[in-house]
């Protein structure tokens, strides 16, 4: 009887290890062939342009402060001059007052248009940590590798390439078959709410469908992906939802010396750690399946067995790839004197939200966790998990074949970005929306985004100016 039941298992053993090894091997790579392009020469003099776009403070504080108009006037004025066959030849128009959309009007009606995004301001630099910094965080400084400043990785690199890639084009007496637009919002880091979002409205009302907008939170990875020695380029077809909740307790609050039993700041910090003991559990959900297929293609063997098996090996991998609504503690308050039980307490919980569920599933998330005594309410920008553009559409297909051509030995990866964009406004407006600008992240320079000492490379930058310039041709 053992030897029969041993067989059984002998026979399991062996069917499974050929399925797992009839997925691996039928996971082939799903790279397209890059094509020879001409690439465009390009002047040390871009890096001038970069510095001086640093220098203006066009900084969102909150949703609710009102814009530097100095900052953000000066930027504008800085951009007419810097770009004057730009400020000829498109038209430019400015929604909300800050924000900027430029049309470049195509040759061919029957064309549908594109969208190509960035966004004008940029995030407040934290005091204490000034001393830190290379060079100051708006003096645009340029060494002899880098352009350093706030803006110099998000967002501004993208937004002043965009238009020196327009400006070449003009003086090489360029006409594109299609529109483009170009749409730069001026509160993107405060939820875009009163900028990137009524462009798309106004596009909207005019009945503008376009065939793809590109906006950035792709980048490429040079050292991210272990097994991979080759630079990824991360092509992302969505992004999270963005909500915060704040949770509220309520006492009768006491001395500090005769403690309830159940303490405002305990009952608090029970209900954190609560959910962060219980954390949304870990989703294979599409584009995620995606970048399964792309990047398990390019693993070495004994990796490429697990992405090419993902029944089976999903747990470790989905983790890895941060495949799960994330919670995140970021705002606590309470309490006033060392000997003092406040009668109220605060936190503010951040929540990045998977495709596949939403803000009202996280709100009962957290109800089912902590106790009744504690009040949830949303406070701040909230937004459900964009859509998922496609793989297989012709705007796809052509922002890949750019990037294979423009970085013949990069890997592209399509993906979901955890944080928000302001191309989560442009669904209606666009049969496909993508995030990517080639912007090398390896693990130190992570960091800097909204982070201290924010740089980039100068061929980096060289780099975002070749692949626009590119793009838009390849789209026309």
């Amino acid at each position: 009887m053992k030897k029969f039941i041993y067989g059984i298992l002998l026979v399991i053993l062996l069917l499974l290890c050929i399925l797992l090894l009839f997925n691996t091997f039928s996971l082939t790579s799903k790279q397209v062939s890059s094509e020879p392009i001409k690439e465009l020469p390009i002047s040390d003099k871009v890096f001038t342009n970069l510095s001086k776009a640093i220098q203006y403070p066009t900084i969102s504080y909150s949703e609710d402060a009102i814009p530097d108009s100095t900052a953000f006037h000066g930027f504008h004025d800085f951009l007419k001059e810097t770009y004057p066959l730009t400020h000829e030849h498109l038209t430019l128009e400015k929604v909300n007052e800050y924000s900027l959309l430029y049309t470049w009007k195509g040759s061919d009606k029957n064309k549908k248009p594109i969208i190509l995004m960035s966004h004008q301001d940029v995030v407040p630099v934290d005091e204490p940590t000034l001393g830190d910094w290379e060079a100051g965080p708006f003096d645009g400084e340029i060494t002899d590798t880098h352009i350093i400043g706030r803006g110099a990785l998000d967002d501004k690199a993208s937004l002043i390439a965009l238009m020196e890639s327009v400006e070449q084009l003009l003086k090489e007496s360029y006409t594109p078959s299609r529109t483009i637009y170009l749409t730069f919002g001026h509160d993107e880091e405060v939820g875009g709410s009163n900028g990137a979002a009524k462009i798309a409205s106004l596009l909207k009302e005019r009945g503008v469908k376009a065939a793809m907008t590109i906006d950035e939170g792709g980048f490429l990875a040079d050292g991210l992906i272990p097994g991979i020695d080759n630079t990824v380029a991360i092509l992302n077809l969505g992004e999270k939802g963005f909500a915060s909740f704040k949770l509220t307790v309520e006492t009768n609050g006491g001395h500090s010396s005769a403690p309830p039993k159940e303490n405002t700041i305990g009952m608090l910090a029970k209900a954190i750690v609560e959910l962060e003991n219980n954390q949304f559990p870990y989703k294979l959900v599409e584009p995620v399946n995606h970048q399964l297929d792309y990047l398990g293609a390019e693993l070495p063997f004994t990796k490429k067995i697990a992405f090419a098996n993902p029944w089976l090996f999903k747990g470790p991998i989905l983790e890895a790839l941060n495949a799960h609504t994330t919670t995140a503690p970021t705002i606590i308050d309470g309490g006033l004197k060392n000997n003092v039980i406040p009668t109220v307490a605060e936190a503010t919980i951040n929540f990045r939200i998977l495709p596949g569920e939403n803000i009202e599933g996280v709100k009962k998330h957290i109800e089912n966790i902590i106790s009744d005594k504690i009040k949830v309410e949303p406070v701040g920008f909230l937004t459900n998990p964009s859509p998922i553009s496609s793989i297989e559409s012709e705007s796809f297909k052509t922002i890949e074949k750019t990037i294979r051509s423009v970085f013949p030995t990069s890997i592209v990866v399509p993906g979901l970005t955890g944080g928000g964009t302001d191309a989560r406004y442009f669904y209606d407006v666009s049969d496909d929306v993508y995030r990517f600008y080639p912007i090398r992240l390896n693990p130190k320079s992570l960091t800097r985004f909204h982070g201290i000492d924010e740089k980039i490379n100068k061929e980096n930058y060289k780099e975002l100016i070749q692949f626009s310039y590119q793009l838009i041709k390849k789209f026309n």
